[in-house]
């Protein structure tokens, strides 16, 4: 009973740290996430192009403000010039500089400087200001120095009345300028902030719309499908639209498609590695028991039954094999080929007896190589390579109405021939041919068979068995009806060591 309950607790705990892995890759709350990492950065790039725009803005301002002190001197200066040659009273000069802000007005006219209005006349000026054409850069950097070191300074401040000759110059604290760029500065920040905080709020609900939602859709679909990948119903469903999020999420689609395939098909291939193992271990101890009677055929004094016996002991021997093959395959993979010369011919010789392939079957079974050709492999998995080519194109060419060679005959040529250190192997049929649905899963198990009902098992053993050895294995395309395949096998690699011992021996 403890070791149930414990047993029955390990799916909760399982589940648990789901939903903990879950919880760790969800993103963060609005704020947290892509929109709010958005909103932030919306504000902060507002708030550069603010500081941007913010220094000529200044500088402008400070140029505004200078020039209405310059009109309004102007004006006075004006009036106060119409009165010659009576001399305006002290009081009412007074009056006249803090009127227009300033502590001395001079009118420049027709070559000649008349000081108008005076009160506590500065014994030194800081800085001298020309309103007369400003560049900007000048401008700005007045402005900045003016807001940093300004507020305690005597300025000279002269320009142009209008469009005429007369020019007015003025003296003055700059400390009213200073606060007034100041205030136009506070201004001009809460102003930014306000608008970038709407600009962005407008962008961050656009963009989270537009963009974010779609995205977190595609994310909660993958953690939905990676939670339970078997279940049809997780399958991205997209909006069809065209844009590239669109774009992604069809693509997502066909990839969780693709893999719900993929997952059925190993789990297809894992419940029939299993129920093969179960028969194939059976069936050992069956063929085991035939081994066992066929050995009594040896003492069997019939002419007939001597020339099958030894046949009939090597398939039962190869069947004992493949057998245990197959069990140790379910584990691992193929074994490591033991390699060693082969005569080719017998090997293929013993192929066409177990295809029973003769004059009575209507297919003719031809070899073209050299009696004495050797290949370096290991005959019984060579032996299976050629066996199930040969036996395909024996399936091909029994469907009724299958094809025939150009003389009208149903044939199958095994050719091989020696180039330097490699073997090539021609398998070649007068069939009908591969479909095109087998040649695009040539080498696929359970989907590049080119018959109803097949498995295609077979081409995948032969390329693995191949590949073992260091070849090839190929499709070959032929102008005429039929399939052929072509095979390569090298020659191991002799080391230094062996080939001198070899040729020693030779001398």
């Amino acid at each position: 009973m403890q070791a149930n309950d414990q047993g029955e607790n390990l799916p909760q705990s399982g589940a648990a740290g789901n939903e903990t892995n879950r919880a760790e890759h969800r993103p963060s709350g609005k704020f947290g996430g892509l929109s709010g990492k958005l909103l932030w950065l919306t504000v902060v790039c507002i708030m550069l192009a603010e500081v941007l725009i913010f220094f000529p803005s200044v500088a402008s301002m400070r140029l505004r403000w200078l020039d209405e002190r310059l009109n309004a001197a102007a004006a006075a200066a004006i009036v106060i010039d119409g009165l010659q040659p009576v001399e305006l009273p002290r009081a009412l000069q007074k009056e006249t500089l803090e009127a227009t802000g300033t502590k001395a007005i001079v009118l420049r006219k027709e070559g000649t400087s008349r000081l108008l209005a005076t009160t506590d006349m500065p014994t030194s000026v800081d800085e001298q200001y020309d309103l007369t054409d400003v560049p900007p850069m000048i401008a700005i950097r007045d402005a900045l120095d003016t807001m940093i070191f300004g507020g305690n300074r005597m300025i000279r401040v002269y320009g142009p009345v209008q469009d005429t000759n007369t020019g007015v110059e003025v003296l003055m604290k700059d400390k009213h300028l200073r606060n007034a760029m100041l205030v136009y500065s506070r201004n001009v920040f809460l102003l930014s902030i306000l608008i970038s905080m709407f600009t962005a709020t407008l962008v961050f609900f656009a963009i989270n719309r537009i963009l974010i939602r779609p995205i977190r859709k595609l994310t909660g679909s993958m953690q939905q499908f990676s939670s339970d990948p078997e279940n049809p119903q997780n399958v991205f469903v997209g909006d069809g639209g065209r844009d590239e999020l669109a774009v992604a999420g069809r693509h997502l689609t066909s990839m969780q498609m693709e893999l719900q395939k993929t997952l059925k098909q190993q789990k297809n291939l894992a419940a029939l590695g299993l129920a093969v193992s179960k028969i194939n271990h059976d069936m050992r101890n069956i063929l085991a028991s035939a081994q066992l009677m066929s050995d009594r055929l040896v003492d069997v004094d019939d002419p007939m039954v001597k020339a099958f016996a030894p046949k009939l002991l090597r398939t039962i021997d190869r069947a004992v094999g493949y057998t245990t093959e197959v069990l140790s395959y379910g584990q691992a993979s193929e074994a490591a080929p033991r390699r060693r010369r082969v005569r080719l011919f017998d090997l293929t010789q013993d192929v066409k007896d177990m295809l029973a392939v003769d004059a009575q079957s209507g297919i003719e079974f031809v070899e073209q190589m050299a009696p004495d050709l050797e290949v370096d492999a290991d005959s019984e998995q060579l032996f299976r390579v050629i066996h199930n080519l040969c036996r395909n194109a024996v399936q091909a060419l029994s469907v009724p109405g299958a094809g025939r060679g150009p003389d009208g005959i149903k044939r199958i040529t095994v050719s091989a021939q020696r180039v330097g250190s490699v073997v090539n192997i021609i398998v070649d049929d007068t069939g009908p041919g591969m479909p095109q649905k087998a040649r695009q899963n040539l080498f696929a198990a359970f989907r590049g068979s080119a018959r109803s009902g097949g498995t295609g098992l077979g081409l995948v053993i032969a390329r693995e068995l191949v590949l073992a050895h260091g070849g090839t294995i190929a499709l070959v395309e032929k102008p005429s009806v039929g399939t052929q395949f072509r095979i390569e096998i090298p020659d191991r690699p002799v080391s230094l060591d062996d080939y001198r011992g070899r040729a020693l021996q030779e001398k």
